[in-house]
C-alpha cells in the first residue's frame, strides 16, 4: 500500500472548515470526519450549551471552535462570518449542514412551519455562502480548490411518505442551488457539491429510529438494508474535500443505501 499517496488523496492536514450543525447528527459525522483527516473545523448550532459542549468533546481530535448562530436570521449569519473572519485569513471548505423539518398535514400545513424550514434549509445556505465567499477566493487555487458542500436530502430526490412539505421543496431546492452555484464558481477554483443523506441517527430522525420497530422498518425499506453509519457521511465529506475530489463540482451525491434509486 502506498501511504503517502493515499494521504496525498484524503489528507486535509492544515485545511480549514466550516460546519454548519456540526453539534449533532450529521453535521458532528462530518466534524470528526474532517478533524480525523487532520482540519481545524469551526462549528456553528443555535443551541450555545450544546456547541460549546461538542467543540470541547471533539477537541481530543484536533482544533474544534464552537461558535452559536441562529443560521435563520441575517445576524446569526453576520455573527458566524464575522468569527471566522477574525479567526482566519482564508477558509478551504464550507459545510451547510443546518437544517429544519417540519411535518403537518397538508390541509393544515401552516406559513409558520413554511417559513421556518426555508429560511434555515435554503436561504440560510445562499447567504452564509455569499457572506463566506472572498475567504473561500483567498483559498482556492487551481490545484487546491476551495469546498462548498451543501448537505441536502434524498427526500429532494424523490417524494416521502410523510407530509413534510417544507422540507422537501426544501431540500430539491438545495441541490439546484448547489448546481448553479457550482456553474457561478467554478472559474474561481471554487467546487460546489451537495450530499442527500438518507436515514441516519440524528435528533431529526430520533422520532422513528429510536423505536425499535419502526427502526427495523425503515431499515428493511433501504436497499443495502440499514441504516446510514457515522462513516458513510464522514467519509464522502473527507472525499469531496479532499484532493480525491478536486475535479468534481455540481454533483448531487445520494448517501442513502440505494434510497435514490428506487420510488418511495
Amino acid at each position: 500500500m502506498d501511504v503517502d499517496r493515499i494521504s496525498s488523496l484524503f489528507g486535509l492536514e492544515g485545511r480549514r472548515a466550516v460546519v454548519t450543525g456540526g453539534s449533532r447528527g450529521i453535521g458532528r459525522m462530518i466534524t470528526e470526519g474532517l478533524l480525523d483527516a487532520g482540519c481545524e473545523v469551526i462549528i456553528s448550532a443555535r443551541k450555545a450549551d450544546q456547541v460549546r459542549a461538542a467543540a470541547e468533546e471533539m477537541t481530543a481530535k484536533g482544533t474544534c471552535i464552537a461558535v452559536p448562530a441562529d443560521l435563520s436570521q441575517d445576524e446569526g449569519i453576520a455573527h458566524l462570518a464575522a468569527t471566522v473572519e477574525q479567526r482566519w485569513d482564508a477558509l478551504d471548505i464550507l459545510v451547510n449542514n443546518a437544517g429544519a423539518s417540519w411535518g403537518e398535514p397538508l390541509d393544515e400545513f401552516s406559513t409558520k412551519g413554511w417559513e421556518k424550514v426555508m429560511n434555515v434549509n435554503v436561504r440560510g445556505v445562499f447567504f452564509l455562502t455569499q457572506r463566506l465567499l472572498p475567504l473561500l477566493r483567498r483559498a482556492a487555487t487551481p490545484a487546491h480548490p476551495a469546498r462548498v458542500i451543501n448537505i441536502g436530502s434524498v427526500n429532494g430526490l424523490t417524494p416521502p411518505d410523510t407530509s413534510t412539505f417544507s422540507y422537501s421543496a426544501s431540500k430539491a431546492a438545495v441541490h439546484m442551488l448547489t448546481r448553479h452555484l457550482a456553474k457561478e464558481l467554478v472559474g474561481e477554483h471554487i467546487t460546489v457539491n451537495a450530499v442527500a443523506p438518507g436515514p441516519f441517527d440524528s435528533q431529526m430522525m430520533a422520532f422513528v429510529l429510536n423505536d425499535p420497530t419502526s427502526r427495523a422498518q425503515i431499515a428493511d425499506s433501504i436497499p443495502l438494508g440499514r441504516i446510514g453509519r457515522p462513516d458513510d457521511m464522514a467519509g464522502v465529506a473527507i472525499y469531496l474535500a479532499s484532493a480525491a475530489g478536486s475535479f468534481v463540482t455540481g454533483a448531487v451525491v445520494p448517501v442513502g443505501g440505494g434510497l435514490a434509486t428506487i420510488s418511495m
